[in-house]
């Protein structure tokens, strides 16, 4: 059993075998514009992080080899250590460059480097140390002319060869593109561009920009955009600078990766860490009130997911944290699916609520409006009663909880599930908010095997205080 989602084996013959978010379709789509438009653009793949950007990226870049594109795949984020990303871009350039096209990319090369030599920021400076030292701030003002009219030569001097440079580097470039890589367009992935350093970021968009743009690249960059916006506020220093209008500058095309079907990647990933193993056990399968929670698990997880739109990496933690967690509990326990689901998202996602559940600190008045606050505003309609049942199921447990801890206490020991039904006893637990359902689960459960089973059994298991049990 795994503990961790690992990373997806993608099959060289058929890369989107494994894809069960059913995206293949989108990769087509792209796959199709780049052979509209092969003269080259920068495509902008805008999705949030922890949707599954980088999976899709590398299957599609597998299923454009597949047929007859070169292609590379850049990380920008695992290599935003670097100062120049010229240097980064040029030697991924060299990976993909056929054993005889050796003499080409040296060519490339050798303008690459003029370019880098008459790019570094340093050289004004060194020029301008050059005539004005901190020592001779007193010097002649004849002589501090004379200094700055030579500056200003060295200054235009050093544009012009710019210039050139630029010029002879993307001519070189388009030369290589076309000798060494084919007749179809080099497209070039660029991924994790929004988690890198703010400098590295803007300066990598702008090289890719100014140094790339030629005929027949296509770069492609795997972005969040509003993280990369925050990205370039922070190289700019400034919270107003209108990032929407200086991405428009970079990017030609912007593609935004559908939401992916939260069912399908549950019922995914219960298989994937091995759910069926515990839910399917002979017992459990055979005995009335526990032969669902499987069934129980997928639904309520998916649509608690969906409806706090929580991304594909949050609900694979959530998965990996239920599943460590079910090792606790014997297979002929009661679980609870949908408690036990919202206990767990609560610990990550609300752990305000859930630190004052465990530590009984609510006040039975008010522990329905804060598990209400775990719920998603929204339920299926197929699902209300499922919701109904487990927010009733929390309250009861929740107020089981309570009288333990109060044993002494005679107005809390009222609150006993057998006089649910004179609502006279129950004042505190069931709100005026309380629907029908809720007071109708509740009446359900008085002669339950389970009626008298405390909130802190879960959290244990949670927790893990319990010892594990043996798979």
């Amino acid at each position: 059993m795994n503990i961790r989602h690992q990373e997806i084996e993608i099959p060289t013959g058929d890369p989107f075998y494994g894809c069960v978010l059913d995206r293949k379709k989108y990769a087509s789509i792209l796959s199709s514009v780049i052979k509209t438009y092969s003269d080259g653009f920068v495509l902008a793949l805008n999705s949030e992080w922890g949707t599954g950007k980088t999976t899709f990226v590398k299957m599609w870049r597998q299923q454009l080899e597949n047929d007859g594109y070169s292609t590379l795949y850049f990380n920008a984020w695992e290599n935003d250590f670097d100062t120049n990303p010229l240097t980064a871009i040029l030697a991924e350039f060299k990976k993909v460059l056929p054993k005889n096209k050796e003499i080409a990319f040296n060519s490339l090369l050798k303008k690459g480097a003029v370019l880098a030599q008459n790019i570094l920021p340093g050289v004004v400076k060194a020029v301008a140390k050059r005539y004005v030292d901190i020592d001779e701030i007193h010097a002649s003002v004849e002589g501090l002319t004379k200094a700055a009219t030579e500056i200003l030569k060295d200054e235009i001097k050093s544009y012009t060869a710019r210039q050139k440079g630029l010029s002879e580097f993307k001519q070189e470039l388009q030369r290589f593109v076309v000798t060494a890589l084919g007749d179809k367009p080099f497209v070039f992935f660029i991924d994790e561009l929004d988690r890198c350093k703010p400098s590295y970021a803007v300066e990598l968009l702008e090289q890719v920009k100014h140094f790339f743009s030629v005929p027949g690249i296509v770069f492609v960059l795997s972005i969040d955009k509003i993280q990369l916006g925050h990205c370039i506020r922070g190289a700019y220093g400034s919270e107003m600078f209108n990032t929407e209008d200086y991405l428009k500058r970079f990017i030609d095309l912007e593609f935004t990766l559908p939401e992916p079907n939260v069912d399908l990647f549950c019922q995914y990933l219960f298989k994937y860490f091995n759910f069926k193993d515990f839910f399917d056990s002979d017992f459990r399968v055979n005995t009335k009130g526990l032969n669902r929670d499987g069934r129980d698990f997928i639904d309520f997880s998916a649509s608690l997911f969906s409806g706090h739109k929580l991304t594909l990496r949050q609900q694979e933690k959530l998965f990996a944290q239920s599943r460590v967690g079910l090792l606790t509990f014997e297979k002929t326990d009661y679980v609870f699916p949908s408690v036990y689901l919202t206990l767990v998202f609560a610990r990550a996602f609300h752990s305000d609520v859930y630190n004052k559940l465990k530590n009984i600190e609510l006040p039975v008045s008010e522990v329905l409006s804060h598990i209400r606050q775990l719920m998603p505003s929204r339920v299926p309609q197929n699902l209300d009663r499922l919701y109904e049942g487990t927010e009733a199921l929390m309250v009861l447990f929740y107020v089981n909880a309570v009288r333990l801890l109060k044993r002494g206490d005679k107005k809390i020991q009222q609150y006993d599930i057998k006089n649910i039904s004179n609502w006279e006893l129950f004042p505190d637990v069931i709100e005026n908010s309380a629907s029908d359902g809720i007071r109708n689960a509740l009446v359900r459960m008085q002669d339950t095997s389970y009626s008298d089973i405390p909130l802190t059994f879960f959290f244990k298991h949670i927790e893990m205080i319990d010892d594990l049990k043996p798979s």
